[in-house]
């Protein structure tokens, strides 16, 4: 049995007639007529009643033929999966994302996406670094937008841009007649950082020299759990914070009483990248994806040559 006798069977069902069947085939009539009769005595049953002047399916032949038809329809299926896999653009590209990178690039880069590769459909999630790198790997998506290394022999990376720190801070604080602001000049600030799990709070840490959170005051529970919140947290006056410099297009940069400068420091930034599996058959789409983001940036970011990873 193979797919060509159940096409014959299909065209003959719907025709009534073996003639009719081969010419809808583009094979002949004792062609058609033979391979059908094999297959009956292959299966041991009669599929079609036969006479000079008609063709009757038989009741077991009305059972084989729904499940021809099934298997006629995924054969089909598979193929269309196929022709879409020669064009490693085409389909869904299933990226997630951080929470504190997706909201400020994804709007950079959505249009221009759909214009220059119509055929690629963008699937989005956005979630802490530990989750997306457990679902990477559980191959639930074909690969992430980063800021910190992945650190697995499974995992390959384009790297995208180097994102520098800005200082946050209220209107009304001593730095806002600073021209310049430094590492030093945050070591007697209250520094707000995002709840833990979220890896620009660790960079925080890290660019201030911090091994560990406050303990202790009135600063100790401030933790937030999105950088919106932490904006609002400044701009109430508890603190300054660190943020990426895409987000300064974030809606907060207008109205909300922060200002915010860059971190005159040369180590105080993060490198974003998209990280994906080894294995994973469309790299060609993660590259088309990464030539679209370097090419829609901001002059606040620095954009990288994905070729030199």
């Amino acid at each position: 049995m193979n797919l060509r006798d159940l096409k014959y069977i299909i065209a003959v069902a719907e025709t009534r007639h073996f003639g009719r069947a081969a010419e809808h085939c583009f094979v002949s009539q004792p062609t058609l007529s033979g391979q059908i009769r094999k297959l009956e005595e292959e299966l041991g049953v009669t599929i079609f009643e036969r006479s000079n002047r008609s063709v009757a399916i038989t009741p077991v032949g009305q059972e084989i033929l729904h499940h021809a038809r099934q298997i006629m329809e995924q054969a089909e299926a598979i193929q269309q999966v196929s022709k879409r896999h020669q064009d490693p653009l085409a389909g869904p590209l299933r990226i997630g994302a951080i929470p504190t990178l997706s909201p400020y690039l994804m709007p950079l880069i959505l249009a221009p996406l759909k214009k220059r590769h119509p055929q690629m459909q963008l699937v989005l999630s956005e979630e802490m670094t530990g989750t997306l790198l457990q679902r990477l790997q559980r191959h639930e998506i074909d690969a992430a937008l980063l800021a910190t290394p992945a650190d697995s022999p499974d995992l390959d990376t384009l790297p995208l841009f180097d994102e520098p720190f800005w200082v946050a801070y209220p209107r009304n604080h001593p730095f806002y007649t600073r021209e310049k602001i430094t590492q030093s000049d945050l070591d007697s600030e209250n520094l707000l950082l995002l709840s833990e799990g979220h890896c620009l709070a660790d960079q925080a840490m890290a660019v201030c020299h911090l091994q560990q959170r406050q303990s202790e005051g009135e600063m100790a529970d401030l933790r937030a759990a999105s950088l919106e919140t932490l904006i609002q947290l400044v701009g109430a006056g508890y603190g300054i914070t660190l943020i990426p410099a895409l987000a300064m297009r974030g809606s907060w940069a207008s109205g909300s009483g922060v200002v915010a400068q860059p971190l005159a420091s040369a180590d105080a930034s993060r490198q974003v990248a998209l990280v994906y599996r080894h294995s994973f058959p469309r790299q060609a789409a993660l590259r088309a994806l990464a030539a679209v983001i370097l090419d829609n940036l901001p002059n606040t970011v620095t954009p990288l040559d994905p070729s030199q990873a």
